[in-house]
C-alpha cells in the first residue's frame, strides 16, 4: 500500500523522472495528446478559471496547460521537494505561479474560499484513505461558492478481486469512499467516472465535486467506463500525430 513515506521516497527519486513524466503518457502518444484528447474534454466546462490549485503537479506535465488557463493565478502543492524545485525552475517566468511543498496532508497554505478550480491527475491514485480524509474537507473549504474540483483517485477498494496492485493504487480508497467524504464535509459529487487504467478492472476514478451550498440540487452521475484504455489507444494512433506537427505562426 502506498503510504506518505512511499510517495515521498518514490517521487523525490530522480530515476522516476527520466523524461519529466512523459513516461506515464506513452499509452496516449504523449502528454499533449493525452491533455487535449482525454483530460480537457472532461474539464472544459471549468477552465479557464480565476485561481487554479493543482495538487501534486510532479514535474509539471499538466501545469503548463493549467497556467495558461489561470486567469488570476495558479498554486501548485506537492509532497516532493524535488518536484517543487523543478517546477519553480521551469516555470520561473510565470508571474502568476506559486509552488509550495507540503507534508502530503495539508493545504493550509491556500486561503479558504479562494480557489475556482482544483485539479489533480495521475497523482492521488497513489494515496490511501487517510490522505483523502485529510485533503477532501480542505478542498471543499478552499473552493469558491461556484468552484469545482476534479480529482483522479484510486477505486481499488470497489474494483473487485484484482490479482496484483501493479500500479501502486491506494487500496483503501474507492469512488464510494470519496463520495461519502465529500458529502460529510459539506460538498456534493456531481459526477464519478470509474475506469480501467492499464488493467481490465475499474481501478481508478475521476470525481468532480463542489460545495453543497451551491450544488445541492445536483444528482450524482455515475459512469462505469471499462473502455478507457481503448480511448487511450485511439488518441495515440489517431490524435497524437497532430501533436507532432510544427506550430504555425
Amino acid at each position: 500500500m502506498p503510504d506518505i513515506t512511499w510517495n515521498q521516497l518514490t517521487w523525490d527519486g530522480p530515476s522516476h523522472w527520466l523524461t519529466g513524466g512523459e513516461e506515464w503518457s506513452t499509452a496516449w502518444g504523449g502528454s499533449e495528446a493525452q491533455w487535449f484528447g482525454s483530460i480537457l474534454p472532461r474539464i472544459h466546462r471549468f477552465v479557464p478559471a480565476g485561481r487554479i490549485l493543482e495538487i501534486a503537479p510532479g514535474f509539471g506535465r499538466w501545469t503548463k496547460y493549467l497556467l495558461a488557463a489561470a486567469k488570476v493565478d495558479y498554486f501548485g502543492v506537492d509532497l516532493s521537494e524535488e518536484c517543487i524545485k523543478h517546477c519553480r525552475h521551469i516555470f520561473d517566468d510565470a508571474r502568476n505561479a506559486t509552488f509550495e511543498q507540503n507534508d502530503g496532508l495539508s493545504l493550509e497554505m491556500v486561503p479558504d474560499a479562494s480557489v475556482d478550480f482544483v485539479f489533480s491527475f495521475d497523482s492521488l491514485v497513489h494515496v490511501e484513505r487517510n490522505v483523502m480524509e485529510s485533503y477532501i474537507p480542505q478542498i471543499v473549504r478552499k473552493l469558491t461558492p461556484k468552484g469545482i474540483a476534479f480529482i483522479h483517485h484510486s477505486n481499488w477498494l470497489q474494483a473487485g478481486q484484482v490479482d496484483k496492485n501493479n500500479h501502486s493504487r491506494g487500496e483503501s480508497v474507492s469512488a464510494r469512499v470519496v463520495q461519502d467524504l465529500v458529502g460529510v464535509h459539506h460538498g456534493v459529487v456531481l459526477l464519478q467516472e470509474m475506469l480501467n487504467w492499464g488493467d481490465t478492472h475499474l481501478i481508478d476514478c475521476f470525481s468532480i465535486f463542489g460545495r453543497s451550498d451551491s450544488y445541492s440540487e445536483c444528482v450524482t452521475e455515475i459512469i462505469q467506463n471499462p473502455r478507457f484504455m481503448e480511448e487511450a489507444s485511439i488518441i495515440r494512433d489517431v490524435l497524437s500525430p497532430y501533436a507532432r506537427l510544427p506550430i504555425g505562426v
